[in-house]
C-alpha cells in the first residue's frame, strides 16, 4: 500500500509504513476504562470458547455433528476477537494509534476470514438441525463424518481465497500521509473510505462478497427453519415438539444475536452517516457476540452442562 505524495516538480509515490487508528474515545480518562473493560471481555471470550472446545472433545457423547460445528465455532470466535482486540488494548495501554500498513491488511484478512467462518458455520448448523429434525433417519447418513468435515474444510477454502482476493485488490491503493481510521480496528470498508484513489472495484468487489457470503447463508438459514418450522407443526405431541424446537434454541439464539447486532451496525452507518456509533455498534459483533455464544450454549443445553461439569470434576480431582 502507498500514499500519495504531490510536490513541486510533479507527483510520485512513496512507500507509507502506518495509520492511525482513532478507537472509539479521544478522551484519556475513558481510556483505562476501556483497557480493562476490553481485557475482561477478551479473557472471558477466550475462556468460555476455549472451554466449550474442551468439553466437547472430552465428552463422548458430544461427538456429534452439531457439537463439532459448535467446537468450530469456537475456535472461529477466539480468533475473530484476536485479530482485533489485543492491538486495540496495545495501543490503548502504549497510548498510542499508529497500526502498520502490514498489520492493517493482516487484520482486515483475517477479520474477512473469520466473519466469513462465523456466516458459514451458523448456516451449516442451521443445516444440521434441519436434517435432524426434517430428515431424522436419514441422518446419520447425510450428517457423515466425512461430509461434516468436507463443509467446514470448503467454507475455509472459500473465504481464505475471498479474503486473499480483498487483499490484492486494496495493494492497488493509495492514501495520504497521516491516514486515520475512524475506527478500533482495521475494518475493510473503513480503510476504502480513506483510500485516496479510486476504489470501485473494490466497492464492486465488496458488494459481490457481501451477497454471496452474506445474502446466501442467511437464505439458507431462514430455509432451514421454514423446514423445521413446518415439521413442528405437523408433530402432534407437543412433548416432541418442545423436545425437537430445544435442541435449535441455543442456535436460533446466537443467529438472531450475531446477525442482530451486524445489522445494526449497517443500519447505523447508513441513517446516521457517524463513525462514532458504527464503531460503538461494531463492538457488538466483534466482541459482545463471540463473548456471549458459550455462555447461550451452555445455559441452555444439557449435554453441554453436563460435559463441563464432567470436566471441572476431572481438573479438580485428577
Amino acid at each position: 500500500i502507498r500514499r500519495k505524495v504531490s510536490g513541486m516538480e510533479g507527483e510520485n509515490h512513496t512507500e507509507v509504513s502506518q495509520f492511525l487508528l482513532l478507537g472509539l474515545s479521544d478522551n484519556p480518562q475513558l481510556q483505562p476504562l476501556l483497557f480493562w473493560m476490553f481485557l475482561s471481555m477478551y479473557l472471558v471470550t477466550v475462556l468460555g470458547n476455549l472451554l466449550i472446545i474442551l468439553a466437547t472433545s472430552s465428552d463422548s457423547h458430544l461427538h456429534t455433528p452439531m457439537y463439532f460445528f459448535l467446537s468450530n465455532l469456537s475456535f472461529v470466535d477466539i480468533c475473530f476477537t484476536s485479530t482485533t482486540i489485543p492491538k486495540m488494548l496495545v495501543n490503548i495501554q502504549a497510548q498510542n494509534k499508529r497500526i502498520s500498513y502490514i498489520q492493517c491488511l493482516t487484520q482486515v484478512y483475517f477479520f474477512i476470514i473469520f466473519a466469513g467462518m462465523d456466516n458459514f458455520l451458523l448456516t451449516v448448523m442451521a443445516f444440521d438441525r434441519f436434517v435432524a429434525i426434517c430428515h431424522p433417519l436419514n441422518y446419520t447418513v447425510i450428517m457423515s463424518p466425512y461430509f461434516c468435515g468436507l463443509l467446514v474444510l470448503m467454507s475455509w477454502i472459500i473465504m481464505i481465497l475471498v479474503s486473499l482476493l480483498h487483499i490484492l485488490v486494496m495493494k492497488r491503493l493509495t492514501f495520504s500521509i497521516q491516514t486515520e481510521i475512524p475506527h478500533f480496528f482495521c475494518e475493510l470498508a473503513q480503510v476504502l473510505k480513506v483510500a485516496s484513489s479510486d476504489t470501485l472495484i473494490n466497492n464492486i468487489l465488496s458488494y459481490v462478497a457481501t451477497a454471496l457470503l452474506c445474502v446466501l447463508p442467511v437464505s439458507g438459514i431462514v430455509f432451514s427453519y421454514s423446514q423445521i418450522v413446518s415439521t413442528l407443526l405437523r408433530m402432534s405431541s407437543i412433548e416432541s415438539k418442545y423436545k425437537a424446537f430445544s435442541t435449535c434454541a441455543s442456535h436460533l439464539c446466537v443467529v438472531c444475536l450475531f446477525y442482530g447486532t451486524a445489522l445494526s451496525v449497517y443500519l447505523s452507518s447508513a441513517l446516521t452517516h457517524s463513525s462514532q456509533g458504527n464503531t460503538i455498534a461494531s463492538v457488538m459483533y466483534t466482541v459482545v457476540t463471540p463473548m456471549l455464544n458459550p455462555f447461550i450454549y451452555s445455559l441452555r443445553n444439557k449435554d453441554v452442562k453436563r460435559a463441563l461439569g464432567s470436566l471441572s470434576r476431572a481438573v479438580s480431582c485428577p
